[in-house]
């Protein structure tokens, strides 16, 4: 019961920062990860999307669930990106 009022949390910050400039960082596997500028474009029960910055990527919506967020396989950053985000680039 605890996992779905932290989920519900997250979502509810996040609908906050709806059209708001977010950096997220994820994890892809055997020490990879990326990390992107994007903005935040909707909220949904269980995920919310994210548009990419077109000039340094194509345009491309992503699609990143709660759980990740809750779980850290992505982790994001509202308007700057983190100190964190930054150095392990």
């Amino acid at each position: 019961m605890a996992a779905k009022n932290a989920l519900a949390e997250i979502r509810q910050d996040l609908e906050s920062h709806v059209g708001e400039k977010v950096w997220i960082k994820a994890n892809r596997g055997r020490r990879k990860t990326i990390i992107r500028e994007g903005v935040l474009e909707n909220t949904y029960p269980y995920h919310f999307l994210i548009k990419l910055d077109s000039q340094k990527h194509p345009v491309r919506v992503i699609s990143i669930s709660y759980a990740d967020v809750l779980t850290q396989t992505v982790e994001l950053s509202i308007g700057k990106p983190s100190s964190e985000m930054v150095s392990t680039n």
